[in-house]
């Protein structure tokens, strides 16, 4: 696999967005199998590969991907292990595949990183994820925004999601997460751990931010930060008091998934009054918590009544 080639060493403003490489690597590889008629056929599955992470020279974390979007991975995991507050903090990331690592320049350190980093959570995500950290000691600080999500807008999502050409379908074996702003797909990203998924999503998140309406969008654009209020977190995993944690740090209020939910996640998300909706497939879901933000519609869940066919008479 080649690597992309470093970004430009030209100085940068302080307020400038982070130069990052485009270091996309293939995301599924052929092998040969065996079918139950012992035929050999060839198959695709997902790529796995490490992604050491080194921040200004320190090597931090190795993270397991497929390499879709790892630039983004990294700005998102450093964003949701709470390492760093802006993405303004940092000047560059620069991926190598051909030595797997990510180097991550910042502008001014990271402040007791070796005592941030000195504590791990691993978590239950796919591909062993881990939290630098106490888990909780957030949540009491976050408060998240006003939204609401019809019955109507849900199903759009879910119908987005199924129709939508995936990785998964090709191989299997791989998380996606997107977001939504209402039934609008935003940004979809597959791996294989949903956590990865969706810090790869707090890395786009960091590097579009919202423009401002003024008469000085241009100048003040990068000061304004994408809000999570009206837009909706989606995942194909289960939701974990990890993903309901980076949700909320997102500022997403919603949290919509395919698959149920555990205990810790569900206790985080009335603690934080989010909206977790779960086992969402076709025109069924259970809502787990934040009821309030959900407007319910139940007409739109029967299905729709065809009228009987009428018989001509052939006479």
């Amino acid at each position: 696999m080649s690597s992309s080639p470093s970004p430009s060493s030209l100085p940068m403003p302080a307020t400038a967005l982070p130069r990052l490489t485009q270091a996309r690597a293939p995301l599924t590889h052929a092998v040969e199998v065996v079918n139950e008629l012992g035929e050999r056929e060839q198959v695709q599955i997902p790529a796995e590969r490490p992604l050491t992470i080194y921040v200004d020279k320190r090597e931090l974390v190795t993270l397991m991907t497929l390499g879709a979007q790892p630039e983004l991975l990294v700005l998102g995991y450093l964003r949701n292990q709470r390492l760093v507050e802006s993405v303004l903090d940092i000047e560059s990331i620069t991926v190598d595949w051909e030595v797997h690592a990510a180097a991550v320049r910042t502008r001014h350190g990271i402040a007791r990183i070796e005592e941030r980093t000195a504590s791990k959570v691993v978590t239950t995500g796919c591909g062993q994820g881990s939290v630098f950290g106490g888990l909780m000691d957030e949540v009491d600080r976050i408060q998240l925004p006003e939204a609401r999500l019809t019955q109507g807008q849900l199903y759009g999502i879910v119908n987005a999601i199924r129709l939508k050409e995936t990785t998964y379908k090709s191989s299997g074996s791989v998380h996606g997460c997107a977001l939504f702003q209402g039934e609008e797909l935003l940004v979809f990203v597959e791996d294989v751990g949903r956590h990865n998924a969706i810090d790869t999503i707090a890395g786009w998140m960091w590097m579009n931010p919202e423009t401002p309406a003024s008469d000085n969008a241009a100048a003040d654009a990068l000061a304004v930060p994408m809000s999570g209020a009206d837009k909706v977190f989606y995942t194909t995993g289960r939701l974990t008091s990890e993903m309901v944690i980076k949700s909320a740090q997102m500022g997403v209020p919603i949290v919509v998934s395919r698959s149920g939910m555990t205990q810790m996640g569900h206790a985080v998300a009335q603690q934080l009054g989010l909206c977790a909706i779960g086992r969402a497939t076709n025109r069924r879901f259970v809502c787990f918590s934040g009821t309030h933000r959900l407007v319910l519609q139940p007409e739109l869940a029967q299905p729709p009544v065809v009228p009987p066919a009428q018989v001509l008479n052939p006479h």
